[in-house]
């Protein structure tokens, strides 16, 4: 077929908004205010386990379920607060499971003991990569 221009496919373009990181949420406006605090959450929960690129999709996974559950405690927290403090049951009942199932993840992934450190062989510096190799040195 001359004429038809073959068009160049690459990895990014073949995977999904989601799975390339160019989207969080799909169909979702990004510039909404919980939705820059739900990517900050992700950010943190992502260092917190030593950055993006060594996460396992399990832990990816996790990190986006315990983000939106702190997300919506948040806002729960700003919905008592407008009522001077105040909540109904049903709320503090929702509020109490949700805390509760963030914890849980939380405790799974590991970071309710800490920040972990990135390797140093992760980092780019050449003179961390220099100590790094004099500390293995036998």
């Amino acid at each position: 077929m001359a004429g038809r221009k073959l068009s160049e496919l690459t990895q990014r373009k073949l995977r999904s908004a989601i799975s390339n990181g160019s989207s969080v949420l799909a169909d979702v406006d990004h510039r909404t205010a919980w939705m820059r605090r739900l990517k900050d959450l992700l950010g943190a929960h992502s260092a917190d386990l030593g950055g993006e690129d060594i996460l396992s999709e399990g832990q990816r996974a996790l990190i986006r379920r315990a983000s939106m559950l702190e997300l919506q405690l948040e806002m729960l927290e700003g919905k008592f607060a407008r009522n001077d403090g105040e909540a109904s049951r049903a709320d503090l009942d929702l509020y109490g499971r949700t805390a509760g199932n963030l914890r849980r993840i939380v405790e799974s992934l590991g970071t309710h003991a800490g920040r972990r450190p990135r390797p140093l062989n992760m980092i780019d510096d050449p003179s961390l990569k220099l100590y790094s190799e004099t500390l293995n040195a036998p």
